[in-house]
């Protein structure tokens, strides 16, 4: 599959309602939860196609919509950072399962988003692995480099490659 193609596939995946709900959810200095969440997914894809690795692109789209779909500002919560760190998947997957169909794949790469913090299963697939490694690459160029939009850091980069 092509770029174009996932990302028509993204598009129609992120537009559903109860994705766009995400919008109302901050995290990671500015960001939405929606915008974090597509972040991972594209990088995600980003790193099966650099690595020639063959994956399913349904799940990995689903998974990485809603690895975060917890619900709620973590501000507004009475929880340490790492009691958010290791609880929030499985509240993604049980806020998931009320809207969407989560094959054990999808499950898997929900709740193994976080490994290796401690109580996190390990990923058990190559959607499930992207999605850990994504989400730490994602999060760490949102909170400490300010990039946002995790596609003008990749333009900026295949640019900076042509040299």
């Amino acid at each position: 599959m092509n770029l174009i193609e996932f990302q028509k596939k993204l598009e129609k995946f992120e537009n559903q309602p109860e994705v766009q709900i995400l919008k109302n959810y901050s995290q990671h200095k500015g960001n939405t939860t929606f915008q974090h969440c597509k972040n991972v997914a594209i990088y995600s894809f980003v790193l099966a196609k650099r690595w020639n690795l063959d994956i399913d692109v349904d799940d990995l789209i689903t998974a990485a919509m809603l690895h975060d779909y917890y619900l709620y500002n973590t501000k507004d919560m009475e929880m340490t950072n790492y009691q958010h760190g290791v609880g929030h998947p499985k509240t993604a997957i049980r806020n998931a399962e009320k809207h969407f169909y989560l094959n054990k794949k999808v499950r898997n790469a929900i709740a193994s988003h976080m490994w290796p913090l401690p109580f996190s299963p390990l990923p058990r697939s190559r959607e499930a692995a992207l999605i850990n490694m994504a989400d730490k690459f994602c999060a760490y160029m949102e909170m400490c480099r300010g990039v946002h939009d995790i596609r003008l850091y990749l333009q900026k980069k295949a640019v900076a490659a042509d040299y």
